[in-house]
């Protein structure tokens, strides 16, 4: 069995920034005796920040980019360097990938991290994968970055065709309202689909030295729901248990078939940086989930952005109708409003005989 696990910062470290050894050891033997019994493991880890904070002595989780930056880059070091102590001692190799949102939508280099990740599982090693925190820009809606690692490792699941997903948490799992304010709080066991109404159950948290809250774990759960794949979020004591199948935690049903990586970045992870707003005639082919999106379909155009960046695609309502990667300039675009696929190429070139936003790049919201 493919296996893909997301800890998280809260989970490896103390408040204070430091490692939690006691947790860290327990977790290390666990997936070593996952990989003993034949599966294979691909662990997605957090930490680097919250590491680097106290190997450095701040006081906190930075405010200031530069200063994160900093934080990670010392903190990925003492990540991997425990990681590598802790597994080789079970005679387990362990290799690092730092990945950026870039590395997911461009299909070329997504498809390396494939192959990279696939011929480490065929030689027997344990991937340990973060996002490149010492040179993306999180949390700020940056084009090119993913923005937390429980997105992360839904798309890593996706693409690597994992048998399931395990989210560990310091939280068993998803209750029907937050367990750490309210005593009587019961726990969900089983979700079949991650709805509307299940994100108001999630209260978004942190302790200060992580990103995520049970918000993204939950939109982690959906991307994986979406990709065929299984999720389990539950506690790090829980990890043995959850990846055999036991009933602990809280179980996601998968809802649909597998679908590529750089699409569910498309439709996850990347930030819009501007609006395309749809007629009538195109918003209707835009729902119908086969059409490009064309300029002579289009009547505005929002926001500053360049060719590659995300985009919505608006109805006239202000309904948002999907997310795509535009083929053109913002300041390209005005121009090319109402023109058919003839006109762009007689008046404007052949350069401009294009789709706005191609249908492969394009993903329903």
């Amino acid at each position: 069995m493919r296996i893909v696990i997301k800890i998280g910062t809260s989970t490896i470290t103390h408040p204070t920034g430091r490692l939690n050894i006691r947790q860290m050891e327990a977790l290390c033997k666990v997936l070593s005796d996952l990989k003993n019994a034949g599966h294979q493991i691909i662990l997605v880890s957090s930490g680097a920040i919250g590491m680097g904070v106290g190997k450095l002595g701040l006081p906190g989780r930075p405010a200031d980019m530069p200063s994160k930056q900093a934080a990670a880059a010392v903190g990925q070091c003492e990540l991997m360097y425990t990681y590598d102590k802790l597994f080789t001692e079970y005679s387990h190799t362990v290799a690092q990938l730092l990945l950026t949102g870039e590395d997911i939508k461009n299909e070329q280099r997504s498809r390396n991290v494939r192959n990279t990740l696939t011929r480490l599982l065929e030689l027997g090693a344990l991937p340990v994968i973060n996002e490149n925190d010492a040179v993306a820009t999180d949390e700020i809606g940056v084009e090119n970055t993913i923005g937390e690692n429980d997105t992360l490792s839904a798309i890593v699941a996706a693409a690597i065709g994992a048998d399931v997903l395990v989210l560990l948490s310091d939280i068993d799992g998803l209750y029907d309202k937050d367990p750490r304010h309210y005593p009587d709080a019961r726990l969900i066991p089983t979700v079949e689909r991650v709805d509307d109404d299940l994100y108001t159950l999630a209260e978004d948290s942190s302790t200060g030295l992580g990103t995520g809250g049970m918000v993204t774990k939950m939109e982690a759960a959906r991307v994986a729901a979406v990709s065929g794949i299984p999720a389990v979020l539950t506690c790090a004591s829980n990890a043995g248990p959850a990846m055999m199948g036991d009933p602990v935690g809280t179980a996601f049903a998968p809802i649909n078939d597998r679908g590529s990586s750089r699409r569910l970045w498309i439709g996850f992870a990347s930030h819009p940086q501007g609006t395309l707003v749809a007629d009538s005639g195109a918003a209707k082919a835009v729902r119908g989930g086969a059409a490009s999106l064309l300029a002579a379909g289009v009547v505005e155009v929002k926001g500053d952005f360049a060719a590659g960046d995300a985009v919505w695609v608006d109805d006239e309502q202000g309904n948002h109708l999907a997310k795509g990667l535009v083929g053109f300039d913002s300041e390209e675009i005005p121009q090319m409003l109402g023109r058919n696929t003839a006109q762009l190429k007689r008046f404007l070139g052949e350069e401009y005989a294009h789709p706005l936003v191609h249908r492969d790049n394009l993903v329903l919201v």
